[in-house]
């Protein structure tokens, strides 16, 4: 373990090499350079690739190749990199490859500005490829969460064999804090699971329990399907309704099933909070502060900040917010993840609070937009 003054970006960087990251591939895009930089310099150092490929379809494409050839992969854009890897991603989910996406999000819509922040992908980064699909989709608020959230990512994509993606945004990305960078024997670590069947008997998509299929890669000895149609067990194309139901309720249900190994929050001041807080990433920051400032003026406010964007925790948000009269959803853009929180809490006033800034809302603004309901 050691104790270092990083940002986010390079906090992430840190928390894949400590996972066991092999292969990282990139194409430069401003807020998220300097992952691919870092690495450059550091993964080699303990056994890894870095390569710096054509564009971002490249990219994605050779961190899928590596997952299959054995190596714990891992890619990292901004939203109009993303927009260009979405195809493969849902390439990704089909054959059920371990990866991770780090996205850092910046404004747009389009090339926007590059240098400053949003919250606006909340929705791209869960939707954002064809098909029916679920997708972990962790949200850091510091570079201490970055690098944690980071091991955990690689664990999730590891466990269950899907891609899932870290979401940061531009102001996190170049934000200098203290990160205490723990040492893979400080760490759980999770692999992939390997068959324990003799290959004459291994079917690359049969699910165990959990319904996880073990995952041998090229070069184990097995016979490796790695099939973009839909597949039955075998790995076989299969265009019937029966393979189809079973294969599409499998990929939703083997995440939905282990969502407790997912979903996590914080909670401050909630237990006898009247107004509650409803904020995530760089935002929670200021709302966090917000709602300090409010309880010091006798206001009974808390906060109830999501680790976890996708899935979305339903039960946990309902426990928290059980005693709360108004619920204000506060985040760097229109109104998104609003949608979401009204859906789950009916019984509740759930405001949205949508501000749209180029660096984070300030606490200041944030209350002078919500006053009126106070």
């Amino acid at each position: 373990m050691r104790v270092e003054y990083v940002t986010s970006n390079i906090a992430i960087a840190e928390g894949a090499m400590a996972s066991g990251l092999r292969f990282f591939a990139g194409y430069p895009i401003t807020p998220t350079s300097d992952i691919l930089e870092y690495l450059a310099e550091e993964l080699p150092k303990r056994g890894g690739v870095v390569i710096q490929l054509e564009d971002e379809i490249a990219s994605i494409n050779a961190v899928i190749g590596a997952s299959w050839a054995g190596a714990k992969a891992m890619t990292a854009t901004s939203g109009p990199g993303y927009s260009l890897m979405v195809e493969a991603l849902s390439f990704a989910i089909i054959t059920e490859t371990p990866l991770v996406v780090v996205y850092v999000m910046r404004a747009g819509p389009s090339t926007g500005v590059p240098t400053r922040s949003c919250q606006y992908d909340v929705f791209q980064v869960r939707y954002g490829s064809h098909g029916n699909y679920e997708l972990p989709v962790l949200v850091p608020w510091s570079a201490q969460e970055a690098f944690d959230l980071t091991v955990k990512a690689f664990n999730v994509s590891e466990m269950l064999r899907v891609p899932t993606v870290i979401l940061s945004d531009a102001m996190l990305a170049h934000t200098w804090e203290k990160v205490i960078i723990r040492n893979p024997s400080e760490l759980e670590i999770v692999n992939r699971r390997k068959p324990e069947v003799p290959p004459q008997e291994y079917m690359p998509f049969k699910p165990g329990e959990d319904l996880v299929p073990p995952m041998a890669c090229f070069g184990d000895g097995y016979k490796v399907m790695v099939e973009s149609l839909t597949h039955d067990e075998r790995g076989y194309y299969s265009p019937t309704t029966e393979v189809q139901e079973r294969m599409i309720r499998r990929l939703v249900e083997k995440v939905r099933r282990n969502s407790h190994l997912i979903v996590d929050y914080e909670t401050y001041f909630t237990s006898s909070a009247e107004y509650m807080f409803f904020a995530y990433g760089s935002t929670a920051r200021s709302v966090y502060a917000l709602v300090r400032e409010l309880r010091r003026e006798g206001i009974r406010a808390g906060l109830y900040r999501p680790k976890t964007l996708w899935p979305f925790d339903e039960g946990g948000l309902k426990k928290v917010a059980s005693k709360a009269k108004r619920v204000f959803v506060v985040e760097n853009n229109v109104g998104l993840m609003y949608k979401e929180v009204a859906r789950v809490l009916r019984d509740k006033e759930v405001i949205s609070v949508g501000i749209i800034d180029l660096d984070v809302p300030s606490p200041d603004r944030i209350k002078e937009v919500i006053s009126e309901w106070l």
